[in-house]
């Protein structure tokens, strides 16, 4: 086991310190500005992003009790595309205070669905399956306005907000790694100090609850925390599908399902696997760039559904 954490650790850092060389050839006058103000901002991004998608969908898997549970599952991405779309659609976009409106909408978006989804959570009353159904309650709700939203806009706003929709890492600069880290080190952080009360949960909340794990304060704080990250990283670059429910998956098949190895691998994992991607989006088309949310989703389903096969078939 030791071995193969070795091993799998060793392979994502390579592939994050490799990742900013990939890419067409750079101009000898320009490649210092390419490699240090473009790509390698690019890649802190996309690392810091991928932590917190897969560490957080790890997190999620557990408390729900759910494989299939995402950030999705309880409205974050939802409500920051909902906040996006508002933003563009009623506010027509700007800065305030040095912060783009999207931006800001959209941070605003994902928390304040999610903190509702925390509240049912919190009342002590509401089992987990409970909570779920609430989140995709919320989810559904929150697409159909943002639908709503984009039928009455005009052509270019319903183009900037499709387009920001589809989860970008390009043109974010060091002021994009500095204005998200440290969301992403409270992420990180608190989640893995929840490790072994996560570990207790996975054996169900009444096993947790007499080993002295408070389940309601458990969760809470992990959704809430959950939200608190991924509504930086979709404010930040948009919603980007699949990581924070495929990573997760992988390091249970590679490695185990052990909380201690599980959480900080499908941090490291996560982050690697974005990075990768974003790099293959920028050479896949010659002389274009798919934006890396629609890679992730693309090699995500298939993956998805090789999984769930393979589980099937056990």
């Amino acid at each position: 086991m030791n071995t193969r954490v070795f091993l799998v650790s060793l392979s994502a850092l390579a592939a994050l310190g490799l990742s900013p060389w990939i890419g067409s050839d750079m101009p000898q006058e320009s490649a210092d500005f390419i490699l240090w103000q473009l790509r390698i901002p690019r890649v802190l991004v996309g690392a810091l992003v991928g932590a917190v998608l897969g560490i957080v969908g790890a997190a999620y898997q557990t408390i729900f009790a759910n494989p299939l549970a995402t950030p999705s599952t309880v409205g974050t991405s939802a409500g920051a595309v909902l906040g996006a779309l508002v933003a563009v659609v009623l506010l027509d976009g700007g800065v305030v205070a040095g912060v783009p409106v999207l931006a800001l909408a959209a941070f605003l978006g994902a928390l304040a669905v999610t903190f509702v989804v925390a509240l049912v959570a919190s009342s002590g009353r509401a089992s987990t399956s409970d909570v779920l159904l609430a989140g995709i309650a919320i989810t559904l709700a929150a697409s159909a306005m943002a639908s709503g939203l984009q039928f009455q806009a005009d052509m270019s706003a319903t183009f900037q907000a499709v387009r920001w929709s589809l989860g970008h890492l390009g043109q974010i600069g060091f002021e994009g790694v500095w204005t998200l880290l440290p969301f992403a080190l409270i992420t990180l952080g608190v989640i893995l100090a929840q490790t072994r009360a996560l570990d207790a949960m996975v054996a169900g909340e009444s096993l947790a609850s007499t080993q002295g794990v408070d389940v309601v304060r458990v969760r809470t704080l992990v959704l809430g925390v959950g939200a608190l990250g991924v509504g930086a990283t979709v404010a930040i670059c948009g919603p980007i599908a699949f990581v924070g429910l495929i990573v997760p998956h992988l390091v249970r098949l590679w490695l185990t399902g052990r909380r201690r190895i599980l959480l900080p691998m499908s941090a490291l994992v996560g982050a690697a696997m974005l990075v990768l991607c974003d790099a293959l989006a920028r050479v896949l088309l010659v002389g274009r760039e798919l934006p890396v949310g629609v890679l992730t989703a693309a090699l995500g389903a298939p993956l998805l559904l090789w999984l769930v096969v393979r589980n099937g078939r056990r």
